[in-house]
Formats: C-alpha cells, sequence, structure tokens
C-alpha cells in the first residue's frame, strides 16, 4: 500500500476542508454572533497538521492502487467526521454529540441531536448547512476536480466516492472533467434555489442556507420546525422541484445540460421507475388517510413529506409521526427504495430495486417455461446476469447489516418503533426517524448514537466500500 501518497492526499483535502471554514467566520464577523473564535480555532487545529503532514509527503510519486482508493475514501469520512465536530465541541456539545452531529451532516443524513436551532449563532447554523453541502457531491470529487495534483489515482478515488451506475459512466473523456461537469451542475442548482427562496420569501440567509441542504438532499434547516417554520406554498414548491432534481441521476442533468439531450429524462427507466414509486407512496397515502377517516394531514403535506422522505431529504413541513402508522411506515419503506443511482440521495437506489424485480420476474419465467431464452433488461438495455447477482448480494448484506444494527440499538433499550426507523433512517441517510427520534435524537444512549453514526457512514459508502475494509482478503498482499 502506497502510504506516502495516502498521506499526501489525506492533508491536502483535510486542507481544503479547513479553508472551508473561512465562511462561517465571515458570517460570524458579518452577523457578530460571537462565535468567531470556534472556528478559527478549528482552522488551526486542523490546518497546521495537514500542512505539515503535506510538506513531509509532497514528493512522492507513487502511483495509488483501488486498494488504496478504498482507504483514502473510508478514513477520509472518519476523520473529516473528527475534525468537523471540533466547532460543536467547542461551543459546549459533548464529544458524541458533537461526532453524531458531524457525521450527519457531513453524510447528508439530516439527523440532529440540537434542539432550539433558533436560538444558535448564525455561524453555528451555517456551519452546519455547509456541511451537508459539501459532503452531497463530495470533497473527494471536489478535489478531483479543481486540484490537477490529485490525477494520479483520481479514477479509483472517483469510483469509491460515487458508488453504483454514475461510477462506470465516463461522461466526459477525463475523470477530472468529469468531476468539473459534475460540480458546477451541482452549484449552479444551489444557486438557482437559493435565488428562487429569497424570491419566495426567506430571509438572505435563510434562502442561502437551505438551499445547500436542499440540493445536497441534506435536510437540516436553521429553524426547529424546519420548512414548516415559513409555512408557505410557495417555498414548498420549490424546495419540492430541487429535492427531485438533485434525487435524479447527475448523469440525466448533464446529458440534458451538455449535450442538449433533455429527452433522455423521459427514456431514463430508472427515473422512470423512481417517479412511479414516488406516486404510488403519495397515492396510497391518500388513499389511507381516506379510509382510515385521518383529517390531520393535507394533500399538500402528504405530497412535500413523500417527496422528502422518498428523496431521503428528511426536510418536514408538518409533525408526520402523528399520522396513522401505515402512512409512516408507507414513507419509511419509500425511503429504504430512495433515489436514483448517480444522485446524492441515499436509500437502496432505485435502479438496484429495478433490478431485482426484473429478475425476479425472469426466474419466474424461467420455472414455467425451462426452455425459454430470456435476457434481462432495463428500458433497451439489457443488463448481465453477473450485475443481477451483485446486485441481489448488496441486497443481502444490506438486509444483514440492518438487522446486526437494529439488534445492537434495542440492546440500549430503545423501544421497536424508535429503533427500527432510527436504523432505517441513518442507513438510508434520512434523518428523521419516527418515535422517540421524530424530533431530535438526543434521547438516544451514547453507545446508540455510536452505532447510529456507524449506519450513516455504511449507508453514504453504499455498505461494500467500507465493509470491504474488515475483510482478509483486502489486507492480502
Amino acid at each position: 500500500m502506497a502510504l506516502k501518497p495516502i498521506i499526501n492526499l489525506f492533508s491536502v483535502l483535510v486542507m481544503l476542508f479547513s479553508a472551508s471554514l473561512l465562511a462561517p467566520i465571515s458570517i460570524s464577523f458579518i452577523f457578530k454572533d460571537g462565535a468567531e473564535q470556534i472556528f478559527i480555532t478549528t482552522l488551526v487545529v486542523a490546518f497546521v497538521p495537514a500542512f505539515l503532514a503535506w510538506l513531509l509527503t509532497r514528493k512522492s510519486k507513487e502511483e495509488m492502487g483501488v486498494k488504496d482508493g478504498f482507504v483514502i475514501i473510508t478514513l477520509f469520512w472518519v476523520v473529516l467526521s473528527f475534525v468537523g465536530s471540533i466547532p460543536f465541541t467547542l461551543s459546549g456539545m459533548s464529544f458524541i454529540d458533537s461526532f453524531f452531529e458531524s457525521m450527519s451532516g457531513i453524510t447528508t443524513t439530516g439527523a440532529t441531536v440540537i434542539s432550539g436551532l433558533d436560538l444558535l449563532p448564525e455561524s453555528i447554523l451555517f456551519y452546519r448547512q455547509m456541511l451537508q453541502w459539501m459532503g452531497g457531491m463530495g470533497l473527494i470529487v471536489l478535489a478531483i476536480a479543481v486540484m490537477p495534483l490529485l490525477g494520479i489515482g483520481g479514477g479509483q478515488l472517483f469510483k469509491t466516492e460515487i458508488p453504483g451506475a454514475l461510477s462506470d459512466q465516463k461522461l466526459t473523456p477525463r475523470i477530472k472533467e468529469t468531476a468539473q461537469a459534475l460540480w458546477l451542475i451541482y452549484l449552479t442548482l444551489t444557486l438557482v434555489c437559493a435565488g428562487l427562496y429569497y424570491l419566495a420569501g426567506m430571509t438572505g440567509f435563510d434562502a442561502i442556507s437551505h438551499s445547500l441542504s436542499t440540493v445536497s438532499i441534506g435536510g437540516f434547516s436553521t429553524h426547529d420546525e424546519s420548512i414548516g417554520f415559513f409555512n408557505s406554498f410557495s417555498i414548498e414548491i420549490i424546495c419540492m422541484i430541487f429535492m427531485l432534481l438533485s434525487a435524479f441521476s447527475y448523469a440525466l442533468h448533464y446529458f440534458a445540460i451538455y449535450k442538449k439531450r433533455p429527452l433522455k429524462y423521459f427514456h431514463d427507466a430508472e427515473l422512470r421507475f423512481f417517479v412511479s414509486i414516488l406516486s404510488l407512496v403519495i397515492i396510497l397515502s391518500i388513499f389511507f388517510c381516506y379510509i382510515l377517516g385521518f383529517d390531520g394531514a393535507s394533500i399538500r403535506q402528504i405530497f412535500f413529506q413523500s417527496i422528502s422522505i422518498v428523496t431521503t431529504t428528511g426536510f418536514v413541513s408538518t409533525d408526520y409521526s402523528s399520522w396513522p402508522t401505515v402512512i409512516t411506515f408507507l414513507l419509511l419503506v419509500g425511503a429504504f427504495i430512495g433515489a436514483c443511482s448517480g444522485s446524492v440521495g441515499g436509500g437502496i437506489k432505485s435502479w438496484r430495486v429495478l433490478i431485482m424485480i426484473n429478475h425476479a420476474k425472469i426466474n419466474i419465467m424461467r420455472l414455467v417455461h425451462p426452455n425459454a431464452v430470456v435476457s434481462l433488461k432495463i428500458g433497451t438495455k439489457a443488463v448481465d446476469d453477473k450485475v443481477a447477482e451483485s446486485v441481489w448480494g448488496f441486497f443481502s448484506i444490506y438486509i444483514i447489516s440492518f438487522m446486526l444494527l437494529l439488534l445492537s440499538l434495542l440492546a440500549t433499550g430503545m423501544d421497536f418503533e424508535s429503533a427500527f426507523s432510527a436504523i432505517g433512517a441513518c442507513l438510508n441517510n434520512l434523518g428523521p426517524g419516527l418515535g422517540s427520534v421524530s424530533e431530535t435524537y438526543s434521547s438516544v444512549t451514547g453507545f446508540g448514537k455510536g452505532i447510529l453514526a456507524f449506519a450513516m457512514i455504511l449507508g453514504r459508502l453504499e455498505i461494500f466500500t467500507l465493509l470491504v475494509l474488515f475483510t482478509t482478503v483486502f489486507w492480502d498482499k
């Protein structure tokens, strides 16, 4: 394993993160909230060791392989969570709460242990939103986009940072150009979203802050009531549009913008499946409200919460945890399916579910017609049986991981509903759960928060990227 190049690249990424702290420092000075010293201290503590490590390893020219990419990605997310937790710790939070909040931010989960958001300094609030925005597309992808020195091994890093269908698509001949294109689309969506929020009635600070967590599908807010604080239909419409756009594959955005092929949206089988699942969740939610005689949820609220949860964003416009159990668990099932591959959303991903459904259909046909030659197709594209097998393998590991994490959380004394929804919300990078974790996770024990933090990074790295480090095969020479 190429140790020096790993340390060198690692130090550059930490320095890049440290530089981002200039934003909350500026916010603190603008609003005079008195929190600037917290971020200045964090910047020094993070930047100086990273800079020294870079100086010692900057002349290293060793090639990095696949194994190095997995190690860098995993360690970076863990270390970044520790570094990101420093401002929360300095503001008075316990270490485990700080680490949980930081991990939730950079993995775009949106689960929080903080109550009284409306009373926090503006710089702290903005910092939480910024963590989600950087974690959305990924700092690794940003680094590959803006720093040519990361060109060595950049392809492997890109593939491990963005698992799924998009990682195997060469949108441009070079990985660096692909990363630049993705980040430019990501930044453009954020700016447009912020502008529309402002025009719809948000303050400039709230507009920018919420655009960061909307486009990243993070779900953090600057208010305890989340989007419900504004009580604005126009703001909710804007929010729903951009949650959906970020839940779509960024490859589709690339083709629509750079290749002038907007019809790709309509021809994509995965997108049609995702929209179908979302529509089914909305229709069933309205249906169950009707047959149960529940009038505590309007159609407007059902639409918003369905989109927010199925895209794994986690914004709330109302207390949906008080809705009938069948509806809340239906929404949670939608979050398990999740967004499209190549998006910034969480969940199992729609393309995997689509492959499993179609593969199951084919196996049934083969049982009925043993001699029939039937191939697996998604839309017009043929899918190799090996791909289907790998998807089923992923699903198996996902279920096993979910059950082990659930048992571990139940061992802390949490009730089943709260534990089930908490693991589901964190593993799928959704955020809010049900029961005792419907608002905040402050009631969870320290050990429980550690379990949930592990679930967050497991979901963010799509399981295999993390679990591969625990295999003997990976460490064999």
